[in-house]
């Protein structure tokens, strides 16, 4: 899966999957992007929910897989997800889980926002969104990339990341969340630099 990603900067991805291109709260995307068949919104705040970046990507058959306060903002076939739910689309099967923070108040548990675990072409990709090291991380397994955010601030930090990563023991690491608001590539080095199995940073497209 790893030479389907593309970091599209800050918290958005994409997948290019062998029958569906999948979006992860896509932000700021610029030309014209290819069309989504699958989205993926973990919470409402602006730099993850941008309904002018979803209208660029969406078209009829488009699912979009969100929270239930992002998606009174969203039109067409919307799936609301909560902490602990799964949705299958086709053979793409998309599982919530918890993402808020711990010692700060930007991403309040109660608020049930989350992160995801794809499971894509045979592999599992964890997208753990904007969230700090938490406990529900211990539980998650056989995970083939993990993306981390490293900005710190609202999300872990370099050294919080380097924690959960060990914690969750993927194939590979992947950092994000910096180099626009907050963070820096000198966090991802940092993570990469703690972390002893492999990290990748990624250059955004």
């Amino acid at each position: 899966m790893i030479e389907k990603l593309s970091w599209l900067g800050h918290a958005s991805f994409k997948i290019k999957g062998k029958t569906k291109v999948v979006y992860i709260d896509p932000w700021k995307l610029s030309g014209s992007p290819e069309p989504a068949d699958i989205i993926l919104i973990g919470h409402s705040h602006f730099d993850h929910l941008s309904v002018p970046d979803v209208e660029k990507i969406q078209k009829q058959s488009t699912v979009i897989i969100t929270t239930a306060d992002c998606a009174s903002g969203l039109k067409g076939n919307i799936r609301i997800i909560k902490p602990g739910s799964t949705v299958m689309v086709d053979d793409i099967t998309i599982q919530a889980i918890p993402a808020y923070n711990v010692n700060k108040a930007f991403h309040p548990k109660s608020n049930e926002w989350v992160g995801f675990i794809l499971t894509l072409d045979g592999e599992r990709l964890y997208y753990a969104s904007d969230t700090d090291f938490i406990p529900e991380m211990k539980a998650l397994k056989n995970i083939d990339i993990a993306l981390l955010p490293i900005g710190g601030t609202y999300t872990m930090n370099a050294n919080e990341a380097a924690q959960a990563a060990k914690t969750i023991n993927p194939r590979i690491v992947i950092p994000y969340h910096y180099g626009d608001i907050i963070g820096t590539k000198e966090d991802a080095e940092r993570l990469a630099s703690l972390y002893t199995g492999e990290t990748r940073i990624l250059n955004p497209i």
